[in-house]
């Protein structure tokens, strides 16, 4: 059973102290509909992360 991530969506965005929390409620509310959130640091500014919309 192979399974493939899609991603649909990337943008960057002003670091936050409470940025995984909105991650993760967004991927505990989403996950039925085969929605998956990401955030990662970006690598060539310390001030911003990347968010991420996948469809799994």
């Amino acid at each position: 059973m192979e399974s493939k991530i899609e991603v649909l969506s990337t943008v960057t965005i002003q670091k936050s102290p409470d940025l995984y929390k909105i991650v993760d409620s967004l991927n505990r509310t989403l996950k039925d509909r085969d929605l998956m959130f990401g955030l990662a640091l970006d690598k060539e500014n310390e001030e911003k992360a990347v968010f991420t919309i996948y469809r799994t």
